[in-house]
């Protein structure tokens, strides 16, 4: 048959479609029993006619995927086909299922080679997801079992499938379009003498499903993102730092925008209330810069609150009662809660001027706009600590920063860009511009905001979503879809965190605990 001769179209099975399903059906299992009884299918239409699909070919059937409706966890444990149906060979479609469960996929034997299963089978995934049905199941024959039958068992029968030792015109079909196999039933088509009666318990997950809940409970999917590329400038005092912050958190709320981001030590011109002889003692000067910070903190909450927005204020120095001093990043959450991220990794020059010291604690934080985590310029050049955070289902990274030259900040945008593409998710990278030669460490910024995705069909072929201008004072601005990420993580080119090889190694966080003396050191 050419090509030129096909003129196929998808479509729903109707009654008046039986004649020719029962041809086809006839035709394809002659060997177990053929077709449907013409009330099965009409019941089956009537009760689920979504779910019965065909494919035409002017107007002959050539192929149908017929589909029941089930209860997931009553069919995802073992069972029969005669369980599917009651004793007048009526179809157990139930109404509330949560799950679709395939009764029959066939083609028309002069029309294989055309992939035509394949479409059938990418028409029944998109009905899941449009439904937001948990899963697709279905029991699957090996018809080539029998003529392996006397020199091995089912269960090895199905690792050589598997592995393409052996080619199974069902199962290998079945997990080149991504069903898993999840167990083996026995006696689960008694008549079937191919299979032996056997046949695999297969399922494909929808992972876009959402159980149902309250509307104000639902996690968001799409998130806006704003950061402030903040100018470095001599202030005159405190409040006119924390009104050129509210103005930009202002202007971002209008926008609506989910979250606020400002650069690492956003508040260092602060450093300049002091003369610039009083600068020199470098230890202190950052002491007093770490004085301002609780007073950052309460006017910061009181904005996220005010402005319904969540805040990520870069970084504030903050000096413990021990007189250490720690480079952290505070997240400021609009219902009123405060968490905070140190920097764990600090700079040479960090540990040289001003005595910071690293962190000890990192995590991921639930936000009413997704799980983010929180890396402080440097840290992000440590690949361990995203994939941690990844491991902990991580949606957003953010990422406030502070270089004074090109190369500096080419090293964090770098970085940064890996870190979306090997942990499949988006990161956010804020930093500040300018330049005050009054001020001690503070000569010179350089910055370009940016956003980056994953690497992939979904996103743009750059991978960049949104960045500024350089070195000039503004606010960016992203939309983010969640649901993107869920698609790339388990159903996109490359499949960067299901494909590790974790039995060849692995990545542990250690406990650090007992230095804050809440548990005891090992001995």
């Amino acid at each position: 048959m050419s090509l030129d001769d096909l003129h196929l179209n998808l479509r729903n099975l109707t009654p008046e479609d039986y004649p020719q399903l029962k041809t086809l059906m006839d035709r394809v299992y002659h060997d177990l029993g053929g077709a449907w009884p013409k009330r099965t299918i009409e019941r089956l239409v009537s009760e689920f006619p979504d779910g019965q699909i065909v494919i035409e070919d002017d107007k002959t059937l050539v192929g149908v995927a017929l589909t029941a409706r089930v209860d997931y966890e009553e069919f995802s444990n073992p069972h029969r086909y005669d369980d599917l149906m009651d004793q007048r060979e009526i179809i157990l479609n139930a109404p509330k299922g949560d799950a679709m469960y395939g009764l029959d996929v066939l083609i028309d034997p002069a029309y294989r080679g055309y992939r035509l299963g394949r479409r059938l089978y990418e028409a029944r995934k998109d009905l899941c997801k449009s439904l937001n049905m948990r899963a697709i199941l279905a029991g699957g024959r090996i018809p080539n079992y029998h003529q392996h039958a006397s020199e091995m068992s089912p269960a090895e029968y199905l690792d050589q499938v598997s592995r393409k030792e052996i080619h199974d015109p069902i199962l290998s079909f079945q997990l080149a379009n991504d069903f898993q196999v999840k167990r083996l039933l026995r006696k689960y088509l008694p008549e079937d003498e191919k299979s032996q009666g056997y046949a695999t318990l297969l399922e494909w997950n929808n992972i876009l499903f959402e159980p149902a809940e309250s509307v104000l409970d639902t996690r968001k999917t799409q998130v806006r993102v704003g950061a402030v590329q903040w100018q470095m400038r001599e202030f005159s005092s405190v409040e006119a730092v924390l009104q050129q912050a509210e103005y930009f958190v202002d202007a971002l709320s209008d926008y609506q925008s989910d979250f606020a981001i400002f650069p690492e030590l956003f508040n260092a011109p602060l450093m300049g209330l002091q003369d610039r002889a009083a600068q020199q003692d470098q230890i202190a000067a950052i002491r007093f810069l770490a004085s301002f910070t609780e007073h950052f903190k309460t006017e910061l909450s009181r904005m996220a609150v005010s402005y319904n927005i969540n805040i990520i204020a870069g970084s504030m120095i903050e000096e413990h009662e021990d007189g250490h001093l720690y480079n952290i990043s505070y997240l400021f959450h609009r219902d009123g809660d405060i968490e905070a991220q140190a920097k764990l990794h600090i700079t040479p020059q960090e540990r040289r001027d001003w005595i910071i010291e690293g962190g000890d604690d990192l995590r991921v934080f639930d936000t009413d706009a997704g799980r983010i985590g929180i890396l402080i310029c440097y840290d992000v050049e440590f690949p361990e600590l995203s994939r941690l955070l990844a491991d902990q289902d991580m949606d957003i990274l953010f990422v406030p920063f502070w270089t004074d030259t090109k190369n500096g900040y080419l090293r964090v945008r770098h970085c940064s860009q890996a870190r979306a593409i090997e942990n499949e998710c988006y990161v956010v990278l804020c930093g500040s511009v300018g330049n005050v030669p009054s001020i001690e460490n503070m000569e010179i910024q350089y910055a370009q905001s940016s956003v980056f995705s994953p690497s992939d069909f979904a996103f743009p072929h750059d991978a960049v979503l949104a960045e500024t201008t350089p070195n000039t004072e503004m606010i960016m601005f992203s939309d983010l879809d969640l649901t993107r990420l869920t698609v790339v993580r388990n159903e996109g080119s490359v499949t960067n965190l299901k494909d590790r090889r974790q039995d060849l190694f692995d990545l542990r966080w250690r406990d650090w605990s007992w230095k804050s003396g809440s548990r005891q050191e090992d001995t």
